[in-house]
């Protein structure tokens, strides 16, 4: 979100202006559809192969662009190849309402993977000024984490509450919301309960294995239960093909306290 360079009072002062004010809230994302079809011959056809969000790299797609009101209606779309990336085509979007609806002051809310840091620093010296929320890489809430602890929680609507922070001309918004504690914390569980129980059983197998198999079946055992409960415990296969693992608490602490929260900027 674009702001300038404040204490911490003005920022939050500052922050419940610009909601408070009348802006066009644009909600802007990316989805695509495959076709179960031979790959087209003219290479001018929008259908490639690219990253597939349904998970068919087989097929070739195209990419739909839609920029959306916060009620859903539709305000513009794009059709673009299959091949596109994400983070190419957040301008063309921004020109393409700029051409057909005019100059306004808009906020363009977008998953973290359209921006680059190139696009948002054109949006932060606009003219008009561009806002934007934007989720932040997880690397950057361990940046500010202890700085975002020493805040109060602002109550914003209903149980969602919210904390603040200005650093290098930029606002960052860390939210939590106890309905996402529960959901996410909840998957974290099942997840973690089924994964743990399918390692007990690869380390109580009657029949020896050779230590390959066994990081095969580790392998397998890893894909099916995510990347979160993998990372919350540790593994290790002896030489003998034995499997050892234990509970990492510290990471297990660390997912406890950042579900349900998001660090937007």
């Amino acid at each position: 979100m674009r702001t300038r360079k404040t204490s911490s009072s003005t920022s939050t002062n500052a922050l419940a202006d610009l909601f408070n004010a009348t802006y066009d809230i644009l909600l802007y994302d990316l989805t695509s559809t495959y076709f179960e079809c031979d790959v087209p011959d003219n290479e001018n056809d929008p259908r490639k192969f690219g990253y597939s969000r349904d998970r068919r790299p087989d097929c070739v797609q195209v990419i739909i662009a839609l920029v959306v009101t916060p009620e859903g209606l539709p305000l513009a779309y794009e059709m673009l190849p299959g091949n596109t990336s994400d983070k190419s085509t957040l301008a063309t979007m921004m020109a393409l309402l700029q051409q057909r609806y005019g100059s306004a002051r808009r906020v363009w809310v977008m998953d973290r993977g359209i921006p680059t840091e190139k696009t948002l620093e054109q949006m932060r010296v606009s003219n008009p000024p561009i806002h934007y929320l934007v989720g932040t890489p997880k690397a950057s809430l361990g940046r500010f984490e202890a700085q975002l602890s020493e805040r109060p929680w602002v109550e914003v609507r209903g149980a969602l509450r919210v904390k603040s922070l200005a650093r290098e001309n930029e606002t960052y918004i860390y939210t939590e919301s106890p309905e996402r504690v529960n959901k996410e914390r909840s998957m974290r569980r099942r997840a973690l309960k089924a994964h743990w129980k399918r390692l007990g059983e690869l380390a109580s197998l009657k029949r020896p294995i050779a230590r390959d198999e066994m990081l095969v079946r580790l392998g397998k055992a890893q894909e099916k239960a995510g990347k979160l409960a993998t990372s919350l415990v540790a593994v290790e296969v002896t030489p003998e093909g034995k499997l050892v693992y234990q509970l990492n608490k510290p990471k297990l602490r660390e997912a406890r306290r950042r579900e349900g929260r998001y660090l937007l900027s």
